[in-house]
């Protein structure tokens, strides 16, 4: 949620800022009237409820009652006004950071690094759908028949790799010194606080998934079990967040960093005939990651932090990717700034995002009421989320970039130590 006064002062800073985004600004017009009328039937009851105890502190029965019947319709009137009032703000995204593009699409994302070179295969490439089931370690076929399209069976060397990607995020992110390292080499004056790892639920409440701000557009891409009112996650994230929700941290407590490992959902609503193939684009997948809650100042420097994390884990894997900063058309609600990793994909020809960090500010601790304070002064904090893997595309990458002539995989380096073996092959 947006700061309100915020909005009443200068209106036209999230005008602009709706308009960046490709959203119609109308619905800033919208709430600032229905704001007005809000703030004038609030004032009418609460001087209505001052006259009430005067009259009772009078004993004048007859006008108590009546000015208690008034009261009771203005506060009907008034519900009903809030309860449009909060539709309204909630449509309202974040305020874009001064350091995010502008732009009109996705392609206007702005490269800022190229890592690495891609790998010289010579020979007939493959995607990893081709030699995840020649190797017999992916199987959508079966899949389909057991849950419907978009889903995959991870056998024998995947799954083993996923597991083996879980302990090396894990020890990388728990590690004091390793983060230190990483700090240093971004050039960030950080706290080296470790990640405290987490398995969270993946059923939410509604209105937990509504205060992270991912309801009002992309509310489509969530599952929802509607005699309960519960949601799936998308992303951990989402239930790593609500974690503190209504509370106040010291700031002697921030930052406070979380890595969280779950299965996650999407419907992929309207994405029909794109990325159909294999383990890309599917509705159930897993995924570590990375939250933190810091304070304003820190705000920044944090994002870059979890920017840092995922780039040493993507050069640990010896993967060719190129980092973007990206747009604000591009952008969904909750996110001010927002860094993506694409990673280079040889079966497809082209690069894929694996893994974004995103900058959300104050927007969804103040839908969540989480504070802090810092001697007598009260803040909302600052959420940065990001991801340390997700599975299945890193999965990929992995596959695709390390495939051999023979048509097997080899193993990066990194990882050789959790799987036990050095390369996958039938």
């Amino acid at each position: 949620m947006i700061d309100i006064e915020l909005l009443r002062t200068n209106p036209e800073l999230f005008r602009d800022s709706m308009r960046a985004r490709n959203y119609d600004p109308a619905s800033i017009d919208q709430f600032l009237a229905i704001d007005a009328t809000w703030r004038s039937q609030t004032q009418e009851v609460e001087t209505m409820r001052a006259e009430q105890k005067k009259i009772g502190e009078a004993r004048k029965i007859e006008e108590a009652k009546a000015l208690k019947e008034k009261i009771a319709g203005a506060q009907g009137k008034l519900r009903e006004v809030e309860q449009e009032r909060d539709q309204l703000v909630r449509l309202i995204p974040n305020l874009l950071h001064a350091n995010a593009p502008r732009g009109t699409s996705e392609e206007d994302n702005i490269i800022l690094r190229t890592i690495s070179k891609k790998p010289k295969l010579d020979f007939p490439v493959k995607d990893h759908l081709e030699l995840g089931t020649n190797l017999g370690i992916i199987d959508t076929e079966r899949a389909a028949k057991v849950s419907g399209s978009r889903f995959g069976y991870l056998l024998g060397g995947a799954a083993q790799l996923e597991l083996a990607l879980i302990q090396f995020a894990l020890n990388t992110l728990t590690n004091e010194n390793l983060l230190k390292k990483i700090a240093k080499k971004a050039k960030l004056t950080v706290p080296a606080k470790p990640f405290t790892f987490v398995i969270p639920p993946t059923l939410i409440k509604s209105e937990m998934m509504s205060a992270m701000g991912y309801t009002e557009r992309g509310g489509d891409e969530i599952y929802k079990l509607q005699d309960d009112d519960l949601v799936l996650v998308g992303t951990a994230e989402q239930a790593l967040g609500p974690m503190h929700s209504d509370e106040t941290l010291t700031v002697e407590e921030l930052p406070r960093r979380y890595l969280g490992f779950s299965s996650s959902f999407r419907r992929e609503a309207g994405s029909h005939g794109k990325d159909t193939k294999g383990i890309l684009r599917v509705h159930q997948f897993d995924k570590l990651e990375m939250l933190s809650i810091t304070t304003k100042e820190e705000s920044e420097n944090e994002h870059k932090l979890l920017l840092a994390i995922q780039e040493y884990l993507m050069q640990s894997l010896d993967l060719h990717y190129q980092v973007l900063n990206v747009c604000s058309a591009d952008l969904g609600d909750p996110a001010a700034a927002k860094f993506d990793i694409e990673t280079w994909m040889p079966g497809q020809n082209k690069y894929r995002e694996t893994s974004s960090t995103s900058n959300t500010t104050d927007f969804q601790s103040r839908r969540l009421g989480i504070k802090y304070r810092q001697g007598q002064e009260t803040n909302f904090a600052h959420l940065i989320n990001g991801t340390a893997f997700a599975i299945g595309r890193t999965l990929i990458a992995i596959i695709e970039n390390n495939q051999t002539k023979q048509g097997t995989v080899n193993i990066p380096k990194a990882l050789q130590k959790y799987t036990g073996f050095k390369e996958i092959k039938n």
